[in-house]
């Protein structure tokens, strides 16, 4: 039995495969930029989103060469989601928006980050990519809190840098070690996909629910040690 017509040899699995590099490219520059830049990153799947992108290309003839340039695309995506965060940030001033019982957008969430950024700055920044709820409130708060901007944007690129592709290539790799078990492959792709399709239908409605409770004002400077120092 050869496995040359599909690497997945699963017609069921046509449409994905025939929608090719492209669909993935816009799924993951789109989900990164957002989850990078506004709240309702904050609901979407971002690191599962990745690992499913890599496998997903794995599958693909030209894998190899999309997913070294999807890394860099979502580094872009990331780094450019990260500074409209910031710049809304500081627009906003120090006076964010929390919400009532919210799970995630709430007085404390925001008065955790901004006192994770005054303690630790640079590395905050750092250490911010790999918590999915921090990596979506970080650029909002530093900026409002004032963080030097030359400062977060080498702390966010350099995260940048290691978080997209290090998700993407252990998804990458683990779909050609998923592909050596022919039947395997598919069925890895399916729950993967489908689960990430369920969260993100289940994120948006989170978001829904949460943007509906009452509005609650947060005030930067009413947090004992929370504001930064201003960009000079």
């Amino acid at each position: 039995m050869t496995t040359e017509s599909s690497p997945l040899a699963v017609g069921s699995f046509d449409p994905l495969l025939s929608a090719g590099p492209a669909l993935v490219w816009t799924v993951v520059l789109t989900f990164v930029f957002l989850e990078c830049a506004v709240i309702l990153g904050l609901f979407l799947p971002g690191d599962s989103m990745l690992i499913t992108a890599g496998i997903v290309m794995a599958s693909h003839a030209s894998g190899e060469a999309h997913v070294w340039a999807l890394s860099l695309g979502a580094m872009v995506a990331a780094i450019a989601g990260n500074q409209a965060g910031y710049v809304i940030g500081r627009r906003t001033g120090q006076h964010l928006v929390a919400r009532k019982n919210g799970r995630y957008i709430n007085v404390r969430n925001l008065q955790r980050v901004a006192e994770l950024l005054h303690r630790h700055g640079f590395v905050a920044v750092l250490i911010a990519r790999w918590i999915p709820w921090v990596r979506t409130l970080c650029p909002t708060v530093a900026g409002a809190a004032g963080m030097e901007h030359r400062k977060f944007t080498v702390a966010s690129t350099i995260g940048a840098i290691v978080w997209a592709p290090v998700l993407l290539l252990i998804g990458y790799y683990a779909g050609n070690f998923l592909q050596r078990v022919e039947w395997l492959m598919p069925i890895v792709i399916g729950t993967l996909v489908v689960g990430l399709v369920v969260g993100t239908v289940l994120g948006v409605r989170h978001y829904r629910q949460e943007m509906a409770q009452p509005a609650e004002d947060f005030a930067l400077e009413t947090t004992p040690g929370a504001v930064l120092e201003p960009e000079s």
